[in-house]
This record gives C-alpha cells, structure tokens and sequence, in this order.
C-alpha cells in the first residue's frame, strides 16, 4: 500500500505546517467533533515533496495506481476522489465532442445523462427490456444494439451499464465484440463491479471481457471511502492522454489523500482476499438470503451478483411499508423502489444473524392484518427501443422554459431530467417527450414513497 505507507511515514515525522489544509495536521478542529476526525486529518495531506500529484504522479501515486492496474489487469488505472460521476464524465468527454452520434443504454445514470449534456453530443439511446421475472427493466437487447449501429455506423463510443443496481448481468461480451466490429470503443459504468475482479464466484468484470474503458465505485462494494472509485482503460481504441486530461478538467486540483489511500488499501484488500474467507462470506450470504426468503412478506429474487439480495415484497404489502418497519428495528437497507427492497451484503461475513432474524419475524407480525395496496405497471414505460432526444442540447441551452404541474408537461419536451434516487436513473430525459405512462409512473412512485430528486414542485418544460 505505497501512497498509505507514505503518509504514515510523512506523518510520523510530525511536520510543521505552513501549508494548507487550514486544520494544520488535524491540530485546529471545532468543537468535539476532533474526536471523530482527528486520526483522518493527519492523513488529510496536499502535494508535498514525497507525496506526489494525482494530476501528474511519478512517485507514491503512480505506484498505487500502477499496483492497481496490476490486479485489476488494466493497461492503466486513474484514482478518482469525485466518485464514478467524474469518471463517467470523463469517458463520455474524451470520445464524444458536440454533434457526435453516441449509442447509450438508455437506463444508465444520470452522469452518463451529465456527459452527454456536457459534451454536446447527439444520444442515441437504446431501451432496456423490461424482465417478468424480476419484475424490473435491465439490459438492452443485442438485436435493438444491431439495429442501432447498422443506422448509426459512425457513433464515436458505446455506453452501457453493468451489472445493474441490483447486481444483474447479461451477456455484455456480445455487445462488446459487436461493438468492435464497427470500431467503436465501449465504455461501461461498472459503479457496482469492483468486487468482480475477485473472480467466482462473482461474475466476469466487463474489462476482462474486452471493454475500452471502465469505471467502478470502490467504495461501493470494496472498503474504500465514499466518493472513492477507480477509471480502467483497456484499449487500442481511445488513448490514455485524452481520458487523463478530462479527468485533470473535472476533479479537483486538491484532491483528498485519505480518498486517494482509501483506494490503495480497498485494491490491497481484495488482492489479498484468500478463497477460504471468500467462502466463508458466500455462507453469510446464503444465511441472510434464506432468513429473508423464509419470511411471510416476500421472497428473495435470482441475481448473478451473490452480494445483492433483491427481496421482492408481496402484493398486499408496500415496499416502502416494510421499509419503515425496518428502519424501526435500525436497519437500513441501501435501495427501495416500489415492491423491491434491495441489501447489500459485504464483502465479509455478516454478524447480527440473531438480531436480524427477530427483526424480520416482527415485520411479519405486525403485516398479518394488512390489506392490498395498488400495483404500479411500469412495463411500457419505453415505447421505442431506438430512441434520440426531441431536441439537442445545443439548443435547449439557448430555450426559454417553464414550470407546470406534471400533468400539464404531457405532450411538452421536458426542459429537466426526472430522477428516481436512488438509484439515480432518469426516467424522463432532458429533451424527451413527455408521455402520459411517465406521469402516471411517477405520481404512483411519489404515492409509494420513492424519493425524486428535484428542487421544486412540478416540471420543467420548452
């Protein structure tokens, strides 16, 4: 762990400071709060001599990032301290300018949304197919893929994601190879897949399976710290300078060195993961998956990622009902939509077994007498599989919009995106049409409790 080692060795020396941060080592900090920081403020370095630049690294940096490579078989990693935002961002930017065509899974994040705007580029966005089973859109189909590059041959990138929230993969290898064919490089958000260069029994990571580019949250499933997240590249297709000047353009000129040793410690972590602990997290998993499934209020869902449990919540009940339930009983699990509740387990064995199973079997309890609630149909949200934006952003940016309520925005171009969160995928686009199934889905989201990311009441529209 270089960049970690050189920090403690540099603070070790007790360093006089004459030198940002304003803390000065973590010796100025208000109030009892420096009980909290204190140990992290000794970390919370800047680019001294010894400890590199994330910007230009030759030193302590570059070997962390060279180490990272290494294990996850990248031709170069980049550290990133403003999460998988900055690096979707710089991906998107490095291979699409304004104008360019550029195919994009249409249920991706909103920071593939943001690249795209920042970009200037002209979206081709390919809809994801909606699965019975898990009752959930997913991926794209590779027949709507072939479809869209044999219209759109000269698309400057493919986007997609993968897995998806809840840990569901396809087969991306495809996607990737057709892609190739037409000499277009594919970009993936893998923000949930650090863990997959662990091998099985974790899915393949789509840079072993032949992506250009890709991006994973750290901190998401590995132990590094919030905002943490790393930028593989792999590729004869895109070039390392353009991505690494984008990402100079969007982080911060004072990166954090306790995110940037977050990561040199979270890439140690899992090359160092022996198979017998790997095997003792699967029985873990197996433990609370089965406490789940054996409830009286819903069941445990397949997935390809063992680390995600989707509990799908019966019809008579709410998700967001059983949610508050176990928010009563101190749990907290990482997503809620509608009829789905998803936990995510760690990457080391889960120990409150006892505590968890009573909390469930008191949920149980106290739904006995519950009555139905209403279903929402979201199955037909995506009318087209092929779909481009209403307008470009070129000229949205220069429109004058206004703010009605939702159901006065149908049949108008929506001047905002809107944005379920989390898990942060925009359900109507900036410069889609608004339709009346988008309405309807959402007011039956916000009646459900699902939380939509907007600072005033209403929509945006041209």
């Amino acid at each position: 762990m270089p960049l970690f080692q050189k920090l403690k060795q540099f603070t070790a020396e007790q360093p006089l400071s004459f030198h940002v941060p304003g803390h000065k080592n973590g010796t100025l900090f208000h109030g009892d709060a420096v009980g909290y920081f204190e140990n992290i403020l000794k970390l919370d370095m800047t680019e001294l001599p010894g400890l590199d630049d994330l910007h230009a690294p030759t030193e302590a940096i570059a070997e962390a990032e060279q180490l990272a490579a290494d294990f996850f078989k990248a031709d170069d990693t980049f550290f990133l301290v403003g999460g998988s935002t900055a690096g979707n961002l710089a991906m998107v930017l490095a291979t699409c300018s304004a104008g360019d065509k550029i195919i994009v899974q249409r249920n991706c994040h909103k920071s593939i949304m943001n690249a795209l705007e920042l970009s200037g580029g002209r979206p081709v966005f390919i809809a994801p197919i909606y699965d019975d089973i898990v009752e959930r859109y997913t991926n794209p189909d590779i027949s709507v893929l072939e479809e869209a590059l044999s219209k759109h041959p000269d698309a400057k990138a493919l986007v997609l994601t993968y897995p998806d929230y809840f840990g569901k993969t396809y087969p991306i290898k495809e996607m990737i190879e057709l892609a190739h064919s037409y000499d277009i490089p594919v970009l993936v958000d893998e923000a949930h897949g650090v863990h997959f260069s662990l091998g099985k029994p974790f899915p393949a990571s789509a840079l072993d399976l032949g992506a250009d580019v890709v991006v994973q949250s750290a901190h998401k499933m590995a132990p590094a710290m919030t905002m943490a997240s790393f930028l593989h590249i792999r590729s004869t297709l895109i070039k390392k300078e353009r991505v690494a000047h984008f990402l100079q353009m969007i982080q911060s000129s004072s990166p954090s060195y306790p995110l940037m040793a977050s990561l040199d410690i979270a890439r140690s972590f899992l090359a160092t993961l022996k198979k017998e602990e790997i095997n003792s997290i699967m029985e873990s998993v197996s433990t609370v998956r089965e406490i789940l499934h054996d409830s009286s209020f819903g069941h445990v869902l397949p997935t390809d990622d063992p680390l995600k449990i989707t509990f799908h919540v019966k019809q008579a009940f709410s998700a967001g009902q059983v949610a508050n339930l176990l928010e009563v009983g101190n749990v907290y699990p990482e997503l809620v939509t509608h009829n789905q509740i998803l936990f995510i387990h760690g990457i080391s064995p889960f120990e409150q077994v006892e505590a968890f199973k009573k909390i469930i079997k008191s949920i149980g309890e106290q739904l006995k007498n519950h009555t139905n609630h209403a279903t929402i149909e979201i199955g037909k949200l995506f009318s087209e599989p092929i779909q481009e934006l209403a307008l470009s952003y070129q000229t949205m940016n220069i429109l004058p919009y206004k703010l009605v309520p939702f159901k006065e925005g149908i049949g108008h171009i929506a001047a905002e995106a809107v944005i379920p969160y989390p898990p942060g995928i925009p359900f109507i686009l900036k410069g889609e049409k608004i339709t009346a199934a988008h309405i309807a889905t959402m007011e039956q989201l916000r009646e459900q409790g699902i939380r939509i990311q907007q600072r005033e009441e209403g929509i945006k529209i041209y």
